[in-house]
């Protein structure tokens, strides 16, 4: 790892990336997707701030989603906010290509996806006090303790989403592994730029806005429990 800085002058590690590409095979559906609809949903990552209003058309409150997986729960949420409009970060090709799939059979408008680390993203592509919301469901708890360094949800991270923050703006976690859920509130409770939503301490209920996905009904069936966090930018 090398150590770079960021654009206030901290210096800090060159992260470890918190996934890892297991791209699987895309159906031919899937692939017919990006040759089909990247124009229109996809976000060519170029390491520059983006004019989002440009992108969407219009001027309005941008939800940030990373890692959505398969996309079932942004493509739910999308479609049950039309006032917002909807950025996607996933890395795994299969995944994106199944949401623009979803995505064009319904002529959506508010949301558009990147196919990239959702870091750099962060870094380079989103401005200073752009986002209204972030939202990180389920990410990959790494719960071999020695991997537990490559949790995406981590001091400098969340301090860089806080500065990416509109005034008020939330963010939004969940995870169905207890050991992440605790690691989850000691690094939001001590972070200087994140208040809890609900009170210090507490985890929240889960709001109506998360829908139940395949992956959520699953691990409640083997008897996971979901732990939702909710904070506001300080």
């Amino acid at each position: 790892m090398s150590e770079h800085h960021d654009a206030s002058g901290n210096a800090h590690l060159r992260r470890i990336r918190s996934f890892v590409l297991r791209e699987g095979r895309m159906t031919p559906a899937q692939q017919r997707a990006f040759e089909t609809h990247w124009a229109r949903f996809g976000i060519d990552y170029r390491g520059a701030p983006q004019d989002f209003a440009a992108r969407f058309g219009r001027r309005a409150p941008l939800v940030l989603e990373i890692g959505f997986g398969n996309g079932e729960a942004l493509a739910w949420a999308s479609e049950h906010d039309p006032a917002r409009d909807y950025l996607g970060v996933e890395v795994h090709g299969p995944g994106v290509g199944r949401l623009m799939n979803a995505l064009a059979a319904r002529d959506a408008a508010n949301v558009r996806l990147y196919k990239h680390d959702a870091v750099e993203v962060l870094e380079h592509e989103i401005a200073p006090g752009t986002l209204a919301e972030a939202r990180i469901w389920f990410p990959d708890p790494w719960h071999k303790k020695r991997h537990n360094k490559r949790r995406i949800v981590q001091p400098p991270f969340v301090a860089l989403l806080a500065s990416r923050m509109a005034p008020g703006g939330l963010l939004h976690l969940a995870t169905d592994w207890q050991p992440y859920a605790e690691h989850m509130l000691d690094v939001m409770e001590a972070a200087p730029g994140w208040r809890n939503a609900v009170a210090p301490g507490a985890y929240a209920e889960k709001p109506d806005w998360r829908i139940e996905t395949h992956f959520e009904r699953r691990g409640l069936k083997l008897g996971h429990g979901v732990w939702d966090l909710l904070y506001r930018k300080a």
